[in-house]
């Protein structure tokens, strides 16, 4: 029998890079908010924790026109926190096995079905590296099995997608990057994930050109 999934969607920050004055969340795809777009990929999945903070209403109005029964976790202090403040606060009484990806991400959604619900092991999602301020992974091959060990600011064979499932009692909470609160979990399986994040205004249009182009 398949563990217990819980799905967090961190969306509390600023976006301030973008440059939009919005939640990068709820930029528009294709005539759809990406938070919406994230959703669509999760109707098999029901316990699904969204961190609010910046513009915390406008994603929870958005959220409900499409779903009602998302959860929703608030950080009040996102001007002064990182990612693993909501995420910390966003895993309290979750399931077995805690699934977390940024608001800030389309993805291929047959990529993102596969990464959960492939098997109940721990993995963290990888990608080629491609952005302007990657958050690198060197890994090492572990039974045949190629595993993340480590995580790099300068180098690395892929970067880090923001995404990984690991089991809830062994992540520790943490105020700082995601990347450093799951250090200490580390080796973990990589999985290759389709997708692209959504940080700044190049990257934006990149990310709807490969939507629109089929996710190629």
């Amino acid at each position: 029998m398949s563990v217990s999934k819980t799905i967090i969607i961190s969306c509390a920050g600023m976006g301030t890079r973008l440059g939009l004055n919005a939640n990068k969340s709820l930029i528009d795809i294709d005539g759809k908010p990406l938070i919406i777009r994230q959703l669509e990929c999760l109707d098999k999945f029901d316990d699904i924790r969204i961190v609010v903070g910046y513009q915390a209403q406008e994603v929870i109005d958005v959220v409900c026109s499409y779903r009602k029964d998302i959860t929703f976790v608030f950080n009040h202090d996102y001007i002064n926190t990182k990612t693993a403040a909501s995420l910390s606060l966003g895993k309290k009484h979750s399931n077995e096995m805690i699934i977390s990806l940024d608001g800030d991400v389309l993805f291929k959604p047959e990529d993102l079905e596969r990464f959960i619900l492939e098997d109940d092991e721990e993995a963290i999602g990888v990608c080629s590296p491609y952005t302007n301020e990657p958050v690198y992974i060197g890994t090492e091959f572990i039974d045949g099995t190629e595993h993340a060990v480590s995580f790099s600011r300068q180098h690395g064979k892929y970067e880090w997608t923001g995404l990984f499932k690991i089991y809830a009692d062994k992540l520790k909470s943490g105020n700082d990057h995601v990347y450093k609160m799951i250090t200490p979990n580390l080796p973990l399986k990589v999985v290759h994930v389709n997708l692209k994040e959504i940080d700044n205004m190049d990257e934006y249009k990149k990310a709807l050109d490969w939507y629109k182009n089929g996710y190629k």
